[in-house]
């Protein structure tokens, strides 16, 4: 298949020239305005432009800092063919993005060697983009299921299947979304949310199984757990892992300060683990533990309505209420 080449110059004998020389080897577009390139441009995205600088309305210069500018169109190599052939012209081209220079009267076998160069050049930066791409997109998903992984380690100590950090992750990533938080962000609090109980990893299986109450060295023992987590994610430049770490040590923290590790209150208590803490109660008690059977689902619903202001951020508390529906969907499809 033909590559395609823009040709821009107000001259109409002088796109004749060019597309003489070109038009057995590629398919061409030509326009005689700077304003009318930009919207070819735009519209078809050529393999390579060339452009003149002389032009009325808008000159080359302009024109070129305009696609540069433009994200549909910055990626398309522009060479500058022109009568101006000064040094200071070649080094403004230069600076308004374009990659080569070539001088009128243009030479069919200079012409036909800059475009060859210029376009496997373009192609193999095209393709290495492609490939930084997925491999970048490969990284992602990598790092997504190893933390998905290291949460589902910690769950199992004390969950036989581990779908409460399957559920936890789609009910906080529904409770970021009606809290009004960004798609970015949502999805970010739902790979993270698996991770809140990863310090669990250091409490002894004992504890975690254990069929009756704690007593209270146990549950300073449990406590422990948000902590362990912290310390395990450490601290990172990645946002996910950032995300994780402050959900695995703030989600057991409440909105009236009575809450563990750190007994922080309200707005102090970052809005990652006020979600967390909903999705994780709600979970917790609308499920079959060692030490507890299932509540059926407006008990747990009117304990949550009865703790908002207390235990939950009350915001938090009425995005849960509103995404009732799609969380009890989610709890349906990811039962135990």
């Amino acid at each position: 298949m033909k590559q395609s080449v823009l040709i821009v110059d107000d001259t109409i004998e002088n796109i004749d020239v060019l597309e003489a020389i070109l038009m057995e080897d590629y398919k061409l577009k030509a326009a005689t305005k700077g304003k009318i390139a930009l919207r070819i441009a735009e519209k078809s995205q050529p393999d390579i432009i060339l452009l003149d600088i002389m032009m009325p309305e808008m000159d080359g210069y302009e024109v070129c800092e305009k696609l540069k500018a433009n994200p549909l169109t910055s990626h398309i190599p522009v060479i500058f063919v022109t009568a101006m052939n000064e040094e200071k012209d070649e080094a403004k081209g230069f600076n308004v993005g374009a990659i080569d220079y070539i001088t009128k009267p243009v030479s069919p076998i200079i012409v036909k060697a800059r475009l060859r160069t210029h376009l496997a050049l373009s192609n193999q930066q095209r393709e290495l983009d492609i490939q930084v791409k997925e491999r970048t997109k490969e990284l992602h998903k990598s790092r997504e299921d190893l933390v998905k992984r290291l949460g589902l380690a910690a769950e199992y100590k004390d969950n036989e299947t581990g779908l409460h950090v399957v559920r936890m992750s789609k009910y906080s990533k529904l409770i970021a979304v009606e809290y009004g938080l960004s798609e970015k962000e949502s999805d970010l609090l739902g790979l993270a949310a698996p991770m809140h109980d990863v310090g669990k990893i250091g409490i002894s299986d004992a504890i975690l199984r254990k069929p009756g109450k704690l007593d209270q060295d146990e549950w300073i023992q449990m406590q422990r757990h948000s902590k362990i987590g912290a310390e395990i994610l450490g601290v990172h430049d990645d946002d996910l892992l950032t995300a994780a770490s402050i959900v695995a040590l703030q989600h057991h923290e409440k909105w009236n300060g009575k809450g563990y590790p750190d007994g922080i209150e309200k707005e102090n208590i970052h809005l990652y683990a006020r979600i967390v803490a909903v999705a994780d109660v709600f979970d917790a008690l609308t499920s079959v533990r060692p030490y507890k059977g299932a509540w059926d689902v407006d008990k747990a619903v009117d304990l949550i309505k009865e703790e908002r202001g207390v235990h939950f951020d009350p915001m938090v508390v009425s995005a849960f209420l509103n995404a009732l529906d799609d969380i009890l969907e989610v709890k349906k499809e990811y039962q135990e």
